[in-house]
């Protein structure tokens, strides 16, 4: 027991000495476990436990709060490569332990670290603890696995500067959690759904389903409906469903709706789930119909293959002509009426949602907790009132006096100095020419190279010398003074930058120093090469090794850099000598620019500041006064010496007082961060010129400060003394290294700006009560723009240090931010201002920017002027303190205006690095920035993620970082985006170059690797939702109507005549046999129809004769093998083709009625029969016509195990039918009787069939006859499909009625060759040809790059006169604009192209005739339209959409605009409903329960006001009339129909009306990667998926991309964005897109998403 005691008493003594060591002698957390597991083994090996499993529990909780002891453990570096694949050189043994030493130090994290933000976070993380967690976004294996690869790419691609000291992330690859697909339950399948690459690959089969997959190359076609056959009527291993009552005749609820835990689980349990209602299901959406899983099938037709199409019945109607909700409504699986009555209830299993569906659910319940700042008032429509954001009446005032300037000292110049910079170098080369002006530090930290001042003034004119006489081509100027040349010097080569520029001010030329370019990772160099062009430079200056280093082209000159003029590249060493006479020319006038230093603007461009020679001494002076600089002082400078503080001091006031330099490289930083303060104590030095950075990491080195004597500084000047971070690292500097000599009053932190140069600079060695200053203050005050002192304990507050007083010669002043520059009070936060003789002059070249900038005319708030005198703009935000003292808070680089509040950039990284950094963040680097959404400014995180985090641990901590950010700040995070390590854009010094990673991220190229959009908490300024106001009757928009002169919305095409049913000769035109018949006897030989094939070759004709004679068999074999009575149902199951046409007449020879239906596709029949089943079942078909190859598919082992063979009616071969004549032919008693049933599935995903009567038929064919112009003579080109609408009595009824040859080309053909269609429009000189979207969209796209070859083939179009598409939708302008811009090379005319309306009710209501005006284009607002009003604007306008004409109405065919919901007749230009009144309307909807409450709504609807007795036939589309000036053939003024959009399909949100396609339309144009979107709504939930064509890395760079443009475009907020594939979004054989069916496989996890994202 005792020796127990004693061992474990000695572990706890070891672990202690341990702790010591590692807490104040810098070892790391590894080398720690290691010294710990040796010196406890002898003890451990007696008791026999692990050493690994004896620890010290809260070993960072003992350590010391000091940033010194926070040393994360970092993992051993692997090789780093660069991008060309070659390994750097391996550095010296020594190097390469100091950078082992070093690299976990130069890191940002905690740059910005206070302890009291770090209390506040963990505070604010508390009270969230007990919030529920948003979803984690969703994500396909290969997504995870090429992120990591992303990864290690970008590890391998940093900067030289960062590949300095290795890298830690190759040490560990990452570890991967499960993959979270979007189809969790997909997971529990016993066939997995395969990988992206597997389905290409590979055949799987599940249960009884058997599928195919495919390599999908083309967008898919659902036009089948996927459905579950009843149980008793198939048989074969289906899967088992609930049976259905006796009499049903479709089970079309229970069997085809997923069960609870099934995969297909719909989000409707889920919600059912969650309020606790599992037992009672009142109201249901539509039935999910597929429940297994979608796989991709070999695509060879792309029109006929299909995905599962998801049918809705109603319990009423299988056929329904109702919108989704009314559908939904009744569409109970807990109750099903039927023709037999209800169905009772059946019992449900436990419900176990799928993982799709929860996280949805999750979502909405996270949305439904209240916002934490509800707005009192919502912001109008109007554009004027958009961009004034709402202003909290509780936000505090500023109360105090308007300021007084702050004046500095007077301008005492001391005695001795020179006259100017150039008198300087010649003074001191001349007096002191061995002394040293610069020395810089080699990679080993030792001064290796040193500039004296001889040698300065030896180069400096050598230098000026060759610029103005060497320069140039033999002949031509060289440089002349006054031209500006580029500075292009490395970062390492100061001494070379130093002669360069001097050489630029003897030679009277302005030198424009910029960074080095390369071609990788080059962030920002275009805006600079702009900048370059704007100047007019023509030379760059340059070292030998840097030319060296500059990427060049095969003939060994230096590329061509984007956006760079043409210059010529001058190497500055080993140059000659001037000659003895030769003297620098005249110094030019004080006004006269001395040098331009390059700034980037918020918006990322480039601009010149440039600085004349009266600033720049000015400027000297005031520094060399301010700082009491003296000749012969030695200077450590660690900053850039190009640009700002490192320039000025470094270059400038060093030389002009004749000091010594020396210049530490940020490399050798890197690797040595201590090494400044050895250059120190080396040398004495008694300035040193640094960043708080470079404080932070020299606090870390500590096992290097053992010799180090600070003693000798009397000035540690810090250049970002205006961040108000930096005070952390000033303080924390000055504890440490205040026993190693250094004073407190040597500190001095300033405040600069590229415009004004120094704005301020704490004064060297004062001390008193005002010689420096901090305060404490609320940031909630602060980001009101109100200075308010706070408890020095709060977990809100801000400590700001001041940043000294104004330089001598100068006087500052704090601005309004916006408006006229009046003054601020003193308790107000501002912009500073300066007037003084050193500051900036202008930006080159941009005189009106120039004048806002440096010549701002102060005025106090009674609008009196301040004084004469200008003031320069200096970026910073601030506010003047007792005795002169500036502080600064912010710039407006980093100013986020958020609703009214102001946000900084800093404070917010510092919050984001409080929530433990070193787990997640890589080396603190994270990129803060707003982007304007909406008319506000939204926050965007991106941080570079450690290589070693999960998927599930990152998304936990961005869920926590928005939690910290709304508790501290009260302000919400837009997106918040993590990035692979060292992946974003570098600055030359390795910094995130914040511009260009705001420009990727707006342009969708930062390929991140997580995103969390957080739109419903930011976006509290949409507009107010609209409200209804349902007490407005008809009759008083009728009478508001007549009282303001509107004409009534109504149009009529041409008299298309009545038929006297008394004579015979206009009898046989009422039936379409009659008048084949008559052709057969007429014209026997005529030529009807033509099918052609892939070749372009006539496959098989049919004349008159020919089709009667067929028509005759196929009637003779209905009669002898089926048995059939007159008014029976017959299916047709045919490709397209002639045997279709002649089955159809052979079914109106006997009487019989036929159906058309698409066959199955032979290589997805699994998915394609359901539909083809339920239409003939539904349909009521006794008897099945086909042909020997379908009827054998049909019976095919994949069929019949789907559906029972037995379960079909009779099959019917029409290839060996008899040749017996049929002996009487069929003639129905009265042209009203049934001619056929035309069935089709809507977008919506509604089965609507309707009957059409031979009168209808025959009304339909005389109408386009007259319209198109149809004679026997014509040859007129189809290439759609034949099975409904339009498309069907073009390709069967069309040419038998009028006579013209049809040209018949299946869609199918097209897609294998998609010249064929137009090739024979060509060769046959066809006036009329009918075509598809689809068609159209594979022409534009397949012969893109073809139209060479299609000319030298002959293909000459000027021949059509009317290309028509065949459509029921709003005219798709781009597309139609796209194709006839393309092919107008062959000769096509633009105002050839046209489309068609028709629908449901009315298959025919608009085509564009032969002598018809030409279509008509009109612009609307678009968000006039989303609340049911038309508003006509021009062209270009905002918010404009363009709406093209669907066509001219057909003769006999009267349609009129209402109000869908008052049935009140609508006026001219306002949108409602086209009812439509024609004789070849349909007959109704036919329905195998017999209810009609359907037809008298849709087909025997009338109006409440104006036309009132007229009855219409009711299309469910939304559109508008207007009178337009064209004039028609009958001379009257032409009334123009537009299209808008189908009720069904329209998404009400917020009380307003979207129309998919808009919203759809703009999400394309979001990204350039966008190939088609699609949208749908859930529970209120804006659903938008989008099909990336690209790689699958890029698919998270659209998920802002499209919220941001719905949100601008729409006011909407999308809830979740799903990435696909191409060719997921499924479209019928029409084109159109089968949302509701997506939604439905989306719900059901059948659509393996690239990602899926949920945005809170």
């Amino acid at each position: 027991m005792m020796a127990q005691y004693l061992i474990a008493l000695a572990i706890v003594v070891l672990s202690l000495y341990l702790l010591d060591y590692l807490v104040n002698w810098d070892i790391t957390q590894k080398g720690y476990e290691k010294k710990r597991a040796r010196l406890l083994a002898p003890y451990v090996k007696a008791q026999g436990v692990p050493v690994s499993v004896i620890h010290i529990q809260n070993v960072q909780s003992m350590s010391s709060s000091s940033e010194r002891c926070r040393v994360p453990y970092q993992p051993t570096p692997s090789p780093r490569h660069s991008l060309t694949g070659s390994t750097q050189a391996a550095p010296s043994p020594s190097t390469a332990a100091q950078r082992r030493a070093h690299r976990r130090l130069t890191r940002e994290d905690n740059r910005y670290h206070s302890e009291i933000r770090t209390e506040a976070v963990m505070q604010a993380l508390a009270m969230h603890k007990k919030q529920s967690m948003v979803p984690m976004p969703s994500k396909r294996t290969s997504v995870y696995n090429q992120k990591h690869r992303n990864r290690e790419h970008a590890s391998d691609s940093s900067s030289d500067d960062d590949s300095l000291f290795g890298g830690e992330d190759h040490s560990r690859a990452g570890r991967h959690g499960q993959p979270v697909l979007a189809g969790g339950s997909r997971q529990q399948q016993q066939h997995p759904q395969p990988t992206h690459r597997e389905r290409h690959a590979s055949n799987s089969s599940h249960g009884s389903n058997v599928s195919q997959t495919h390599n999908q190359s083309h967008r898919s076609s659902a036009i089948y409906a996927n459905v579950n056959i009843p149980p008793s009527e198939r048989t074969g291993g289906g899967s088992p469903s609930t049976q259905t009552p006796a009499g049903s005749d479709l089970d079309v609820v229970q069997g085809s709706r997923p069960q609870y835990g099934q995969p297909g689980s719909a989000l409707a349990d889920v919600i059912q789930i969650s309020r606790g209602k599992e037992s009672q299901r009142a109201s249901q959406p539509p039935d999910l119909t597929n429940t297994n899983t979608l796989q991709r099938t070999d695509l060879v037709n792309r029109l006929n293959q299909a995905h599962a199409q998801s049918v809705r019945v109603t319990s009423s109607s299988v056929m329904s002509g109702l919108d989704p909700d009314t559908n939904s409504d009744r569409s109970s699986s807990g109750s099903q009426t039927t023709a037999t009555g209800p169905t009772p209830d059946v019992a449900m299993p436990v419900p176990r949602p799928g993982k799709v569906s929860a996280k949805i659910q999750q979502l909405l319940n996270t949305l439904k907790r209240p916002k934490k700042r509800p707005l009192n008032e919502f912001f109008q429509e109007q554009e004027e009132e958009l961009a004034i954001p709402p202003i909290d009446p509780n936000a505090p005032k500023p109360e105090g006096s308007t300021i007084t300037p702050t004046v500095g000292d007077q301008l005492v110049i001391p005695s001795g100095l020179p006259r100017n910079l150039e008198a300087a170098v010649q003074r001191y080369g001349s007096a002191t020419f061995k002394a040293t002006v610069a020395t810089v530090l080699d990679q080993n930290g030792k001064p290796s190279v040193s500039l004296t001042y001889g040698k300065l003034l030896s180069r400096t004119h050598k230098i000026a010398f060759n610029l103005l006489n060497k320069v140039g081509a033999k002949g031509e100027t060289g440089v002349k003074s006054g031209d500006r040349v580029a500075l292009v010097y490395p970062n390492n080569d100061p001494l070379s930058f130093m002669c360069a520029f001097y050489g630029c001010l003897t030679a009277g030329v302005v030198p424009v120093p910029i960074e080095v370019p390369t071609s990788k990772r080059d962030a920002g160099g275009e805006s600079i090469g702009f900048l370059l062009g704007g100047l007019g430079l023509q030379v760059a200056l340059t070292s030998e090794a840097c030319y060296k280093g500059l990427p060049k082209t095969q003939t060994g000159e230096v590329v061509q850099f984007k956006g760079w003029p043409k210059v010529q590249w001058f190497v500055t060493e080993h140059l000659g000598k001037p000659p003895k006479d030769w003297n620098p020319p005249p110094r030019q006038t004080d006004d006269a620019p001395a040098y331009i230093e390059y700034i980037a603007a918020k918006d990322g461009s480039m601009m010149g500041v440039t600085n004349t020679r009266a600033s720049t001494l000015a400027h000297a002076r005031s520094l060399t006064v301010a700082c009491n600089y003296t000749e012969g002082e030695v200077m450590v400078c660690v900053l850039d010496f190009k640009r700002d503080v490192g320039l000025w001091h470094g270059i400038l006031v060093s030389v002009f007082n004749g000091m010594h330099v020396i210049f530490i490289p940020y490399s050798l930083m890197k690797v040595d961060p201590a090494s400044w303060m050895k250059m120190v104590t080396r040398f004495k030095a008694s300035v040193a010129v640094v960043k708080s950075r470079d404080l932070h990491w020299s606090l870390l080195a500590q096992k290097d400060h053992k010799d180090i004597n600070l003693s000798s500084l009397r000035l540690l000047l810090v250049s970002d003394g205006a961040n108000p971070w930096s005070l952390t690292s000033c303080d924390s500097f000055l504890n440490v290294f205040q026993g190693k000599g250094l004073k407190p009053e040597a500190v001095c932190p300033c405040a600069s700006s590229t415009e004004a140069l120094t704005v301020s600079i704490r004064r060297p060695g004062r001390t008193g009560a005002n010689a420096t200053g901090r305060g404490v203050l609320s940031m909630q005050s602060l980001s009101h723009g109100v200075v308010r002192v706070d408890n020095e304990n709060s977990l809100t507050s801000l400590t700001l240090q001041d940043c000294g007083q104004v330089l001598p010669g100068g006087v500052a002043v704090v601005l309004k931010l916006e408006g006229t520059p009046t003054l601020c009070k003193t308790d107000e936060v501002g912009e500073l201002c300066v007037s003084a003789p050193y500051c900036g002059t202008s930006y080159w070249g941009l005189q009106g920017i120039s004048k806002v900038v440096f010549g701002v005319s102060p005025v106090h708030s009674d609008g009196r002027p301040v004084g004469e005198q200008t003031f320069t703009r200096t970026g910073l935000l601030g506010f003047l303190g007792p005795g002169g003292l500036i502080f600064v808070c912010g710039s407006r680089d980093g100013l986020m205006t958020v609703t009214g509040r102001r946000h900084n950039t800093d404070d917010i990284i510092a919050t984001v690095l409080a929530v433990e950094p070193m787990k997640f963040i890589y080396r603190g680097r994270i990129a803060v920035f707003s982007i304007r959404v909406l008319k506000d400014e939204r926050i965007i995180i991106i941080a570079e993620q450690r290589p070693d985090c999960s998927e599930e641990e990152s998304f936990q901590w961005m869920s926590r970082v928005l939690q910290a950010v709304d508790s501290i700040h009260q302000v919400g995070v837009y997106c918040l985006a993590l990035v692979p390590p060292n992946y974003l854009p570098r600055t030359p010094l390795g910094g995130i170059h914040l511009i260009e990673t705001k420009r990727r991220f707006l342009e969708g190229t930062l390929h991140p690797a997580n995103v969390l959009m957080c739109p419903h908490t930011c976006v509290t300024n949409l507009p107010k939702p609209r409200e209804h106001h349902p007490d407005v009757t008809p009759s008083a928009v009728h009478v508001g109507n007549i009282v303001q002169g509107a004409r009534l919305a109504w149009a009529q095409g041409r008299d298309i005549g009545s038929v006297d049913d008394e004579t015979d000769n206009t009898r046989k035109y009422q039936f379409l046999s009659e008048v084949l018949r008559w052709r057969a006897h007429a014209t026997p030989d005529h030529l009807l129809f033509s099918l052609i094939n892939t070749k372009g070759q006539s496959a098989s004709t049919m004349t008159c004769i020919q089709l009667h004679k067929k028509a005759e068999r196929i009637g003779a074999m209905l009669i002898d093998k089926a048995h059939l009575n007159t008014g029976d149902h017959v299916a047709l199951i045919y490709p397209p083709g002639l045997d279709l046409i002649a089955a159809f007449y052979g079914c109106l020879y006997v009487g019989v009625v036929p159906v058309t239906i698409r066959p199955p596709h032979p290589q997805n029949i699994s998915t394609t029969l359901p539909t083809v089943r339920m239409v003939s079942e539904v349909s009521k078909s006794a008897a099945i016509l086909s042909n020997g190859v379908t009827i054998k598919m049909l019976k095919s082992k994949e069929a019949t195990a789907n559906v029972d063979i037995k379960s079909w009616p009779p099959l019917l071969d029409t290839d060996d039918m008899s040749k017996r004549k049929l002996s009487v032919v069929y003639r129905a008693p009265t042209a009203e009787m049934l001619c056929y049933l035309d069935f089709s599935v809507s977008t919506t995903g509604l089965l609507a069939g309707v009957k059409m009567s031979h009168a209808a038929a025959s009304a339909l064919c005389r109408s386009m006859k007259l319209q198109c112009e149809l004679y026997p003579s014509r040859d007129v080109a189809l290439c759609l499909d034949p099975y409904s609408g339009l498309g069907f009595a073009l390709w069967c009824l069309s040419s038998v009625y009028s006579g013209h040859h049809s040209i018949l080309i299946a869609p199918a053909e097209v897609e294998v060759n998609p010249g064929l269609w137009l090739t024979i429009v060509s060769q046959n000189k066809v006036r009329d040809t009918f075509c598809s979207y689809g068609v159209m969209e594979l022409c534009t796209k397949g012969l893109n790059t073809s139209l060479s070859a299609l000319r030298q083939r002959g293909v000459n179009l000027s021949c059509v006169r009317t290309l028509c598409v065949i459509a029921e939708e709003r005219p798709r302008l781009h597309l139609t604009t796209a194709f006839a811009k393309l092919f107008s090379g062959l000769g096509l005319s633009s105002r050839a192209v046209s489309t068609s309306f028709g629908c449901r009710v009315n298959v025919g209501i608009c085509l564009q005739g032969a002598s018809s005006p030409d279509p008509s284009t009109v612009y609307v607002d678009l968000r006039a339209l989303r609340n049911d009003r038309v508003t006509l604007v021009e062209k270009g306008s905002p918010n404009s959409l363009s709406i093209m004409e669907s066509g001219k109405l057909l003769p006999g065919v009267k349609v009129v605009i209402a109000n869908p919901e008052t049935k009140g007749q609508c006026a001219d230009s306002h949108l409602g409903e086209i009812w439509v009144n024609s004789q070849h309307n349909a007959s109704g909807y036919y329905t195998i329960y017999g209810d009609e409450s359907l037809h008298q709504d849709h087909f025997s609807a009338q109006l409440a006001t104006g036309d009132i007795h007229t009855v219409y036939a009711r299309t469910g589309y939304l559109g508008f009339i207007r009178r337009t000036e064209m004039t028609q053939s009958d001379g009257e003024r032409h009334d123009a129909i537009f299209v808008v959009g189908a009720l069904d399909e329209t998404v009400m949100l917020r009380g307003m009306r979207y129309h998919p396609i808009d919203i759809e339309t703009s999400v394309i144009r979001s990204h350039k990667k966008i190939c088609e979107s699609a949208v749908f709504t859930w529970t209120n939930l804006l659903v938008v998926v989008v099909e990336l064509d690209g790689h699958e890395s890029e698919a998270l760079d659209l998920v802002p991309l499209v919220t941001n443009a719905v949100l601008e475009e729409h006011y909407l907020i999308v809830g979740v964005v799903v990435v696909v594939d191409p060719g997921v979004v499924p479209i019928n054989s029409r084109g159109e897109k089968q949302r509701m069916h997506l939604r439905d496989g989306f719900l059901a996890d059948q659509l393996d998403p690239i990602y899926v994202a949920y945005n809170m």
